[in-house]
Parts: C-alpha cells; structure tokens; sequence
C-alpha cells in the first residue's frame, strides 16, 4: 500500500473519531448512536461528493475497466476505509453490538484494504459497499425490514 494511502488512512480514523467526540460534546443528552449517525451522514455526504470529484470523465465514467486505480480515487477509498475502522470500533463499543455488523464491516475494510493494495478498486466493489451499507442501516432502524430483504 502506497505511504500517502496509508497516511489518508491514519488521518482518516483519528478526525472521524474527533468528529464523534465533537457532536458528543455539542449533543451531550443524545445517545451514542445518535451521534455516531451524525458522523455516518457526514461521511456519506463527503464520500459521495469526493467519489464525484475523482470520476475522470464523465462520458464513460468507469473506462477502462481494467485500468490502475487513480490518486484521486484511491484517496476516496482510503478516506472509506478510515469512516469504516472507525465505525467497527464504535459497533463494537455501542449499544447495538452484533456478529452480523461486525462481519459486514471486516469484510468491507479487507475487500478496500486489498483494493488499495493492489491499486484496484473497482466501481462494483463500491456499488456492492454502498448497497449493504443501506441494507444494513435499513435492518437498524426497523426490524420488521428483515422480513422485506429475506430471500425465500
């Protein structure tokens, strides 16, 4: 993994923990969810805009597709793995901790920890993240969704 990656990466965890301890202090009576929320939306709004601002060109946003990932996008990738060691850590201290949470977060942190080793992150690994990301948070917020995404 590249030294600036890498460095993205450390930087990453320790301003999304700054950010938690920030909305801690500015919503002292809510709870440890909500402000972890507070900073979930925060990185899906940056992810979305800095994922934006490293797409090349707009024509054919995804060619070539077997091309090396760019700086650019391997900096967005790095700022993900960061919100999503981040958030591993807050499941695991939260009030809602759970196996299927956990495994959904170490899977996604190995599958972009190997795309930035190998400087290949595609566009399907980050449809395939954002997409369980929702499902995930989905389950979270009402239990009855699980019915909704059973397959049977």
């Amino acid at each position: 993994m590249e030294d600036y990656v890498t460095k993205t990466i450390i930087v990453g965890v320790v301003s999304w923990t700054i950010a938690f301890v920030v909305a801690r202090r500015i919503f002292p009576k809510c709870s440890f969810d909500f402000c972890n929320r507070i900073v979930s939306t925060i990185h899906a709004t940056l992810a979305v805009t800095l994922a934006s601002l490293s797409v090349e060109d707009w024509r054919c946003p995804i060619c070539p597709m077997t091309s090396n990932s760019s700086h650019k996008q391997m900096q967005v990738m790095a700022v993900t793995l960061s919100y999503l060691i981040y958030d591993l850590v807050c499941c695991l201290f939260g009030e809602r901790a759970n196996m299927d949470n956990t495994i959904h977060h170490l899977v996604s942190i190995v599958g972009l920890g190997a795309g930035l080793c190998y400087q290949k992150v595609t566009l399907f690994t980050q449809i395939k993240l954002l997409f369980t990301t929702q499902c995930y948070k989905l389950l979270a917020v009402s239990p009855d969704a699980a019915a909704i995404l059973r397959l049977r």
